[in-house]
């Protein structure tokens, strides 16, 4: 099963604060808008957005279709598809792509201990 691209998204209580701590780390932002209360950081192959305000918990985060830079990938299995591999497999979802659609969409599902996974397909 191919999730796509994968990131932590952070619920940050101070994003400058946070974007100064993991800068310190060596990430670098590649998108984002500090005055929005979102930034997206690298350090290599390894991706993390930091969210002041928007969630209350961290989430894993898959992108079908993308590499590690947002490129579109030539090949990926679409977002619906995997929804219906994973139900077909008995998890549940706690929020669900629209099957009748195509492109971007996206879904939710909860791990056994509480965490959010978001697959999150953007093209």
């Amino acid at each position: 099963m191919q999730l796509g691209n994968f990131s932590v998204s952070l619920a940050v209580k101070d994003i400058k604060a946070s974007k100064e701590f993991y800068e310190k780390l060596g990430f670098k932002i590649i998108e984002g808008k500090i005055e929005e209360n979102w930034l997206v950081l690298q350090n290599d192959k390894c991706t993390i957005g930091l969210f002041q305000g928007m969630f209350d918990k961290n989430i894993l985060t898959f992108n079908p279709g993308w590499d590690k830079d947002c490129n579109t990938l030539e090949s990926f299995t679409d977002v619906r598809d995997l929804q219906k591999q994973l139900k077909e497999k008995g998890l549940k979802l706690e929020t669900e792509a629209d099957e009748s659609t195509t492109g971007p969409a996206s879904f939710v599902l909860v791990d056994p201990d509480g965490n959010p996974v978001l697959v999150d397909q953007h093209v």
